[in-house]
């Protein structure tokens, strides 16, 4: 899955879906998509992620305690 980072505008190659989904976790595994060559792969917060259409994630996604607000 891509996603894009708030402060570069790069595209991001999530590497770990399962961080992504999971609500307590605030960092996934990905790589950077710019240029020719693959980025290394790092962590990204995932408050300094968006989808490519710059829509918000989800927040079940971010927010542990999201079904008690």
């Amino acid at each position: 899955m891509f996603l894009k980072d708030t402060k570069s505008g790069d595209l991001v190659e999530v590497l770990g879906l399962g961080d992504l989904f999971d609500p307590s976790q605030e960092k996934v595994p990905g790589r950077f998509h710019a240029g020719e060559e693959m980025g290394e792969p790092a962590s990204f917060f995932k408050t300094e992620l968006l989808f490519p259409s710059g829509e918000a994630l989800p927040r079940c996604w971010m927010d542990p305690n999201y079904k008690q607000n």
